[in-house]
């Protein structure tokens, strides 16, 4: 069989005749890629899945505007009104960023160590709660490559049974349904995979993001609470704990 013969059962393979809806055509590849399009399928669900879950989380319920919170913050600090500098936290979107620095916070009695200890634990805790399940979305993109490519060589396997075993009447049948399965296969692995590896690569920059902003917020607020902590009224607060209160 020559180069010219395989591209017209390529063609005989993928040619839908009479212009069809999107939703058929995708119908019509789904029933030409066989079994392998179900591994692709379910890589697809389950991404989806993750990256509407984790989009929310990221970029909605864990957003805020650090700058306008940390402002806020400044001026009670400043004032030296602990009691309305955490009321302001709490006061705030629940976000990991705002749980950090009210655990730190609430620990200014005790000193600074134990400042920074309730900093340090607040964002061991939070921060997991970033990076939970996302990782999962380079796995799943793999895995439909690998899903994809398990069906193409699937398909390409029914080529080469037609040639050596079939009859040639039926021959060009089913090269061409062997075809269509592998290519299709091929296809709907790479459709699922690039997108969950682009999200996969958004939402860990989103994360890296919200993180940072999380150390550094919790370095600015040590500082502010250090160096403003002779204003603090009717609270002594010592430079560390193995400082005494007078």
């Amino acid at each position: 069989m020559n180069l010219g013969s395989l591209t017209n059962l390529t063609i005989l393979a993928n040619t839908g005749g009479p212009e069809r809806s999107l939703f058929e055509e995708i119908a019509r590849r789904w029933e030409a890629g066989q079994w392998g399009m179900y591994p692709i399928a379910l890589c697809g669900v389950v991404a989806l899945a993750i990256v509407v879950e984790r989009s929310i989380v990221l970029f909605l319920k864990s957003s805020i505007n650090k700058e306008g919170f940390l402002r806020g913050l400044k001026k009670h600090i400043y004032a030296g009104d602990l009691d309305k500098a955490i009321n302001y936290v709490a006061g705030q979107k629940a976000t990991p960023l705002t749980s950090v620095i009210k655990a730190g916070l609430m620990n200014v009695p005790k000193g600074q160590d134990e400042v920074q200890a309730a900093l340090d634990e607040a964002s061991l805790r939070e921060t997991p709660k970033l990076e939970v399940r996302t990782g999962y979305l380079a796995m799943l993109g793999n895995a439909a490559m690998l899903a994809g490519l398990l069906g193409t060589v699937s398909g390409l396997i029914s080529c080469f049974e037609a040639v050596a075993n079939v009859n040639p009447a039926d021959k060009a049948t089913i090269l061409a349904n062997g075809i269509s399965e592998a290519m299709n296969c091929t296809g709907f692995g790479l459709l699922t995979a690039i997108p969950a590896l682009v999200a996969f690569s958004v939402l860990m920059g989103r994360t890296q993001s919200l993180i940072n902003d999380i150390n550094e917020t919790s370095v600015s607020v040590l500082n502010l609470i250090v160096t403003n902590r002779d204003k603090f009224k009717n609270l002594n607060i010592p430079v560390s704990n193995h400082g005494h209160e007078e």
